[in-house]
């Protein structure tokens, strides 16, 4: 027993940052899992897979889900997933440093500190400790009024269980997850003005991430004088990326095209930023959109949300860095730069490695799919854009896919939860001088 105990403590030395943060989100979801898996949880019996799809789909903020969540589960199991989402969503360690931080002087481990870094992918300049409980002030302060907002809402539209539903839906809207207690989603409320700005809103919160607030945050009380190349490349990647893909689904989908001019306003803005923010929610059927707009989607959700935010994606961060080296090629200079500014070398490693792996496993991924599942092209290759980027969204596929199927989608949510350059370094480092924190911030 002891040898067993020098054994584990040698591994826990031997743990880098990274791969802690690869072995706590596995953790989370399995400890999901088991919860899903009792007779409490379920109002009848879901299958073992079922419930791994659901707990990966819920810590990893996707919102794919084979089975209907408001059908399937009790009010435990429910509140489960939602406590899984919310983990999820702003770093399963944040919490626990949190509470750590408000009982103790002595503040964070240096290795909870590196962890944490990993997890939240922070530029130079942010102070982890300061970072973490702004983190939770700015969740609490957003969710409390989003729910009160969801609240009113709900009451007006007639609503069951209008406090339940405004919670649940206000933290899966902030955390980008997807997951809703209606089985058409938000179908029923596309010519619902404030809900879908409501929704709009958390969801662009969520997107834009922390990064930003605590900048903003910092810049109000006068601690720095202008906010950071980071924060500015997010907020105008983050705007013109649904400026023009509102204004492309506006004029080109047919099943937007065709509704009243205030609700076809809506609609596009809706949909372009469920798919930007990488939320999942939907206001019109995602099955019956043209191979266009399923393509103008798949771009939106590739491209995704911004680093330490609640959503997944490549990162605005990393398209930009990646437009900068073709912009800097293409003139014939030496080095890359964006906004006049140069992008370090660090950075545009990582930015073109992340680009690379995450283009290896999309094709891999819709690949495999192929061969397991039997149906059409696009909705494969939406549902693997869909599960890599961490967005929810499906044209039709979840419900049907093969046990193979499932097994795949699992995997490429609980990568893209990760991202796919943390998830691979995770898996190949070896030593702790590889993980240089800072320059994941991309």
């Amino acid at each position: 027993m002891l040898k067993n105990k020098t054994k584990l403590f040698r591994f826990m030395q031997n743990v880098t940052p990274i791969k802690a943060v690869l072995l706590g989100y596995l953790s989370y979801t399995l400890f999901g899992w088991i919860l899903l898996c009792l007779p409490f949880s379920q109002t009848s019996h879901i299958s073992i897979l079922d419930n791994l799809f659901i707990a990966t789909s819920a810590i990893s903020t996707t919102g794919l889900a084979p089975i209907s969540v408001a059908d399937s589960y009790t009010f435990f199991g429910e509140l489960v997933i939602l406590l899984l989402i919310q983990l999820g969503g702003i770093g399963y360690m944040t919490f626990g440093s949190f509470i750590i931080l408000a009982g103790s002087s002595e503040g964070l481990s240096l290795e909870r500190q590196e962890i944490s870094k990993v997890v939240f992918s922070l530029p130079h300049g942010f102070r982890i400790k300061e970072f973490i409980m702004r983190v939770v002030y700015f969740t609490i302060w957003i969710e409390l009024i989003g729910s009160i907002l969801l609240y009113i809402i709900f009451v007006h539209a007639g609503v069951a269980s209008p406090v339940w539903s405004a919670i649940f839906h206000c933290i899966s809207s902030f955390n980008t997850a997807g997951f809703g207690l209606y089985n058409n989603s938000f179908e029923s409320f596309y010519s619902n003005v404030p809900l879908n700005l409501t929704i709009g809103t958390l969801s662009y919160f969520g997107a834009i991430g922390f990064i930003v607030f605590v900048d903003v945050w910092r810049r109000i009380k006068g601690e720095i004088k202008h906010v950071t190349l980071t924060t500015s490349i997010i907020i105008h990647t983050t705007f013109w990326m649904s400026v023009v893909g509102m204004l492309l689904l506006y004029t080109t989908e047919p099943s937007i095209v065709r509704l009243p001019q205030s609700d076809r306003i809506l609609t596009a803005f809706f949909q372009t930023m469920t798919a930007m923010t990488t939320v999942g929610f939907n206001t019109i059927p995602i099955g019956g959109i043209t191979k266009a707009s399923l393509l103008l989607l798949i771009i939106l959700m590739v491209i995704g949300a911004s680093p330490a935010g609640t959503g997944g994606g490549l990162k605005s961060t990393t398209f930009t860095a990646m437009l900068g080296v073709i912009k800097s090629t293409l003139k014939g200079e030496q080095g890359a730069r964006f906004w006049g500014r140069a992008i370090p070398y660090g950075r545009i490693m990582v930015a073109s490695a992340s680009f690379g792996l995450y283009t290896i496993l999309l094709i891999s991924g819709t690949y495999l799919l192929s061969l397991t599942e039997n149906a059409n092209f696009e909705s494969i290759f939406f549902e693997v854009a869909s599960a890599m980027g961490t967005v929810g969204l499906s044209a039709g596929l979840t419900s049907s896919l093969t046990i193979l199927g499932k097994i795949l989608i699992i995997l490429l949510m609980f990568i893209g939860r990760l991202g796919p350059l943390t998830f691979g370094m995770a898996i190949i480092s070896t030593s702790r001088d590889t993980n240089r924190t800072e320059d994941l911030a991309v």
